[in-house]
């Protein structure tokens, strides 16, 4: 048995060497006799800006929720602003009864007593000082952030929260230790989203692994990490949910549309183009004899099933592929929209399609369910996995969760594959 891994939008090498080994490794746990391969396909066939980006405008301008959808909502919050929970504890403080005053305003207070939020700062100051060796480290801190992909982010989100007058006002506003402590909290959350937000999509980090981060950082910034963020994530969790992103979006439309160029046009280029990137995986899948697992990711899942599709209504299956895995894949929304290059709106799946084991996340917006758009075929079945990660995090986020590998092994064995 082998298994051919098949990459979605926007990978290019350096990142999809980075995933494949990710995928690689669990697979290869579960299935230690069976051969893992991948498909590199994203410099070959992938999109371009040719002109440079010239069609964009202003492209150098400046640039009823549950207690999960909340949660979901207030790191897409922080992702975009991570200093916005600092922000709200700069202006508004804490009630300490009609005075904002620390003990260094305090003319009864003992003298050289600091405010605790002051002490806090300087924690964060030395931990931001600190030479910039990932062996002096904690171990655990140390590879949580290498495991995870936001060790290149860490130190510039450290520092931008030390350096930041929102840090400096809120801390010299915490008098008490309760409210050092939810300092802390806060601090930790900036300096977390700041590096999930430089890593962006290429971040590998589970839900659970973003909350032990900061369990971490508030441990060293001398917080409980079990105390919430009460007055500033109270405000911003309703806030988030209710909060428009186009102002945003104009103002970096240009960054974001460069950024976003190989995930997007990798799609827009396919739906063009994508008969040399089929013939291709056909020579993958059958370059070696035998049952053949498919896992296709994003727009790798769009591609294999159009090509399984067209195939199996030609002349006959693709040789020895036996199951297609579709891992946060539009496949099923192109098809409903008729832009399914393999089948017409409404068409069902041909004869001699495989077994189809469809898996998507509610927070991905890129994943889409299969078994609706064809109904009663005993062939497709839908998966979900909750990574608790807003997007586009989320559409990243399935390669860690052990949920996924445990389907996969299941469906294996449903079908027969040894």
């Amino acid at each position: 048995m082998r298994f051919l891994f098949v990459h979605g939008t926007g990978v290019r090498r350096d990142r999809h060497d980075a995933l494949f080994a990710l995928v690689r490794e669990r697979l290869t746990a579960r299935f230690p006799g069976a051969a893992v391969d991948s498909c590199f396909w994203g410099e070959r066939f992938g999109a371009v800006l040719a002109s440079g980006g010239r069609s964009v405008p202003g492209l150098n301008a400046p640039g009823r929720a549950d207690a999960a959808d909340t949660e979901t909502a207030e790191w897409g919050l922080l992702l975009a602003d991570p200093l916005c929970e600092l922000r709200v504890l700069a202006e508004a403080g804490w009630d300490t009864g009609g005075s904002a005053e620390g003990p260094d305003d305090d003319p009864f207070a003992p003298p050289g007593v600091q405010a605790a939020g002051t002490r806090v700062l300087e924690l964060l100051h030395r931990l931001a000082e600190a030479p910039d060796d990932p062996h002096g480290r904690p171990h655990e801190l140390g590879a949580l952030l290498d495991g995870t992909g936001l060790a290149p982010g860490f130190r510039p989100a450290l520092e931008a929260a030390a350096d930041s007058a929102e840090a400096a006002r809120a801390g010299a506003r915490a008098a008490a230790e309760p409210q050092a402590r939810e300092l802390a909290v806060a601090l930790a959350r900036a300096v977390t989203a700041g590096a999930l937000a430089t890593a962006g999509a290429d971040a590998d980090c589970t839900a659970a692994e973003r909350d032990r981060l900061v369990e971490l950082l508030t441990t060293r910034l001398g917080g409980d990490a079990r105390v919430p963020g009460a007055r500033a994530a109270a405000f911003l969790g309703r806030l988030a949910l209710r909060v428009s992103t186009q102002p945003l979006l104009n103002a970096r439309r240009g960054s974001l549309t460069v950024g976003a160029t190989p995930a997007l046009g990798d799609i827009l280029r396919y739906q063009a183009r994508g008969t040399e990137l089929r013939a291709f995986l056909h020579q993958r899948i059958t370059a070696e004899p035998g049952p053949t697992v498919l896992i296709g990711h994003s727009l790798g899942g769009i591609a294999l099933v159009d090509l399984l599709a067209l195939e199996a209504a030609s002349g006959g299956p693709v040789p020895g592929a036996e199951l297609l895995v579709t891992v946060g894949s539009q496949a099923p929304y192109l098809h409903e929209i008729g832009a399914l290059t393999a089948l017409p709106p409404g068409s069902s799946l041909p004869y001699g399609f495989p077994r189809w084991l469809n898996v998507y996340d509610r927070q991905d917006v890129l994943s889409y369910l299969a078994g609706p758009v064809f109904p009663g075929d005993p062939r497709v079945t839908d998966h979900e996995v909750r990574s608790r990660q807003p997007f586009p995090v989320s559409h990243s986020a399935y390669w860690k969760q052990q949920s996924l590998y445990e389907r996969i092994e299941r469906a294996v064995a449903e079908a027969g594959i040894g």
